[in-house]
């Protein structure tokens, strides 16, 4: 599951000059009122009175979605931008309706916020090291190329 927070639509739309909807950026969640892209890898949502959701991974974007929105040069701008909203694994399913209030049920001790998740894998690759404080909750993928980086790189990891 994709979220977007309105908060970013609405200053994208602000910049671009052209309404944004929810779902605009192919997000099957906009929210109201939340930092998506400062969540925490980890971060348990409950949505509704059944779904629990856990924050995995930022969005990085592609030419896929540079075509959807039509904008020229949109993967280079999203990513300077660094809002990049988050992925989300189900860890209980259930249904949920527009208004459905968001409680965060966990917010790991660590650091590692989705817009550092990007930033590491995007543009700051020294970041990189960084991420292995998310422990298991960071997406294997992520996980892996962290461990790559502080292998190649001889960097400590506290």
């Amino acid at each position: 599951m994709y979220a977007y927070a309105r908060e970013d639509l609405d200053a994208w739309e602000r910049k671009l000059g052209r309404p944004l909807p929810d779902g605009s950026f192919g997000e099957n969640l906009t929210t109201s009122g939340l930092d998506v892209s400062g969540a925490k890898i980890g971060e348990r949502w409950r949505i509704g009175a059944d779904l629990v959701l856990e924050v995995t991974s930022g969005r990085i974007p592609c030419r896929t979605f540079q075509s959807h929105l039509g904008e020229r040069g949109w993967v280079k701008r999203f990513t300077q931008e660094g809002v990049p909203g988050a992925y989300f694994r189900v860890i209980e399913p259930g249904e949920i309706k527009a208004g459905d209030p968001v409680e965060i049920l966990h917010r790991p001790a660590h650091e590692v916020t989705v817009a550092l998740q990007f930033r590491a894998v995007t543009t700051e690759k020294t970041l990189l090291p960084l991420l292995l404080a998310a422990g298991d909750a960071l997406h294997p993928e992520e996980a892996e190329r962290a461990r790559k980086y502080v292998a190649r790189s001889g960097v400590e990891v506290s």
